[in-house]
């Protein structure tokens, strides 16, 4: 799981699925899942601002946004600690959801 955040990193765009519900491969082979969200104010506000900062679509914003958390679910999980600095910071900052 660790190397899957950044395997479809600044790739090509790739739309949810073909039209009429039928879906095509995906990067990883498999097919693709179409999925309606409803983002509240504040996570529609970050998804602009990493669709910003990355240039990336918003379908691949996502996919490694979920990727991400489920690679910290699983750290945290299995009883790890993900910790956090930021820029030109020298405390690290214990990384939690809650």
């Amino acid at each position: 799981m660790a190397g899957n955040v950044g395997d479809t990193a600044h790739a090509p765009a790739e739309e949810a699925g073909a039209p009429g519900g039928t879906s095509r491969p995906g990067r990883a082979g498999g097919p693709l899942e179409r999925l309606t969200v409803n983002l509240t104010a504040r996570s529609s506000r970050a998804l602009e601002e990493a669709v910003r900062m990355t240039g990336d679509s918003k379908t691949d914003t996502v996919n490694r946004a979920v990727q991400l958390y489920a690679l910290i679910e699983e750290i945290i999980t299995s009883g790890g600690t993900v910790y956090v600095r930021e820029a030109g910071g020298d405390e690290l900052q214990r990384l939690r959801f809650i």
